[in-house]
Parts: structure tokens; C-alpha cells; sequence
């Protein structure tokens, strides 16, 4: 079940929804028979980082353009048992954060700064990734060299860049909490994980889907992204025709607006 715990602080209220051990398994499906109550298409957040896949098990799959996922693109997101492995490792990872609940709520109780928290739960939020990685060498020198390359330590963004970024220590606090929505999606955790990646601004959602037309796009790409087919550029077509000339003519910089199907 998803835990939602509403703390007081910093005369600003705070909802952490964290995934206990417990939380029960959905089975793995074909994507045909899934469907969120929350469309991650509305999601620009999530969009960013995962395609629409109508083989995949939960109908989604990382992008290959993703800055963040594409390490995963290339992974059988069709073969349920394999899914379901990556299912379990990401409950048991984001299951973690009870720690920095019970870090932050310790600190709280010791009247800490909100400077002194937010670097004690930034910094754990990174060891906690790294230990992610115990079993898995190869994987923790290769997040240990992005973060050096991303961030110039080893560990991961210090609390220094983390405030530089955000502009408050009580959003380094937040987003210490955050976790890719993308990646719930194509795991079948999107509806679990929904209330709390809508508090940490995980979620950036709209009514409408538009999409800003990137280097190299067509219609066909853009429509594989939202709908899984390449056919779906007729409907992308039929919905822009104010701005669009020619179906094979598009710019970077147009923002389209993509039907949902």
C-alpha cells in the first residue's frame, strides 16, 4: 500500500508517499491489459525519458534519446519475468526513502536547520543510490563516472549545486525525494507512485499534450512516442493542419499538439 505521511515543517506542509516492503505485486501483463487511472503521456516529466511500446508489459519502455534512461532502452521490456525483476528491484529501492523520512524527522526533532537537513538528506539520498548498486560492479563505476561527469563528485550533486539549482534549501529537501516517473510507468508503478511524485514535482502534468519538435523529428517518430505506431502521424497531421503544410514538413521549435488515442 502506498504510505502517505503529512509533516509539518518549516511552516510549509509536506506529503512524502513512500512504497512500503510490503506493497503487493501486480502481475505482469501484456500491455494491451493495462491501463493507469493517470496517463503518463500527460506527464512532460515522464515523456521526457519513456516512449509508449505496445509490446512492452506495461506499455511503456525507456527512450533511447532519454539523458536519464536510455541505458535501459535496449532491455526486453516485452519479457514479463525480466520486467518483474526490474519491478522488484525498483519497490526495494524506492522503499529506501523510509530512511530519510526517519533522518529527516530525527533532525526535525533536534530543531537542525533546514540548511543542516537538507544536507544530511541529499547526502543520503546518494549513498542510498549508490548502495543500489551492491551487487552490481560494473553499474556502480558507471553511475559513479556520470556523476562525476554531471555533477564533478563521484557521489553524486553535492548540497552546494543542489542550492545553486533550486534557489531554497527546503527544495533541495523536496526534490532529495524525488524519483523518475518515467521509470514508474514502464514498471507498472505510475498509480502507486502518483500522489508522491505529484508533491516532489516529479509530475508536470497538462490537460493537453503538446510536444516541442526537436532536431531530426518527423511525424513518424513523434507518433511512435505517444502511440507505440508510426500510422498515428495522420491523427498528429489532422490536428496541426493550421501549421503544418505538408506532413513531411515540420520545424524545430513547433509545438504540436498530439490527440489522445
Amino acid at each position: 500500500m502506498n504510505l502517505k505521511r503529512m509533516i509539518k515543517s518549516f511552516g510549509v506542509v509536506l506529503i512524502i508517499g513512500v512504497l512500503g516492503i510490503n506493497t503487493p505485486v501486480l502481475a505482469a501483463t501484456n500491455a494491451t491489459n493495462v491501463k493507469y487511472v493517470h496517463d503518463p503521456r500527460l506527464n512532460e516529466k515522464a515523456m521526457e525519458d519513456i516512449v509508449v511500446d505496445n509490446t512492452a508489459v506495461y506499455g511503456f519502455k525507456p527512450s533511447k534519446d532519454s539523458t536519464r534512461l536510455a541505458e535501459y532502452a535496449n532491455a526486453d521490456w516485452s519479457d514479463p519475468v525480466a520486467v518483474e525483476g526490474y519491478r522488484q528491484e525498483r519497490v526495494q529501492y524506492l522503499s529506501q526513502f523510509d530512511s530519510m523520512y526517519d533522518l529527516w524527522n530525527e533532525m526535525i526533532a533536534k530543531g537542525a536547520t533546514t540548511e543542516a537537513i537538507a544536507r544530511a538528506v541529499s547526502a543520503k539520498r546518494n549513498e542510498l543510490r549508490l548502495a543500489s548498486y551492491a551487487n552490481d560492479p560494473v553499474g556502480l563505476e558507471r553511475v559513479k563516472k556520470s556523476n562525476l561527469d554531471t555533477y564533478g563528485n563521484e557521489n553524486g550533486p553535492t548540497p552546494e549545486s543542489l542550492f545553486e539549482k533550486y534557489g531554497a534549501w527546503e527544495k533541495v529537501i523536496l526534490k532529495s525525494f524525488s524519483s523518475n516517473s518515467g521509470m514508474d510507468a514502464c514498471l507498472g508503478l505510475y498509480d502507486v507512485q502518483y500522489e508522491h511524485n505529484k508533491m516532489v514535482q516529479s509530475i508536470v502534468e497538462h490537460d493537453k499534450i503538446t510536444y516541442t519538435v526537436k532536431h531530426n523529428d518527423n511525424l513518424s517518430k513523434i507518433a511512435e512516442k505517444y502511440y507505440g505506431t508510426q500510422s498515428g502521424c495522420s491523427v498528429i497531421y489532422e490536428a496541426n493542419k493550421d501549421q503544418i503544410k505538408s506532413a513531411n514538413l515540420i520545424y524545430e521549435g513547433q509545438v504540436l499538439a498530439i490527440p489522445l488515442q
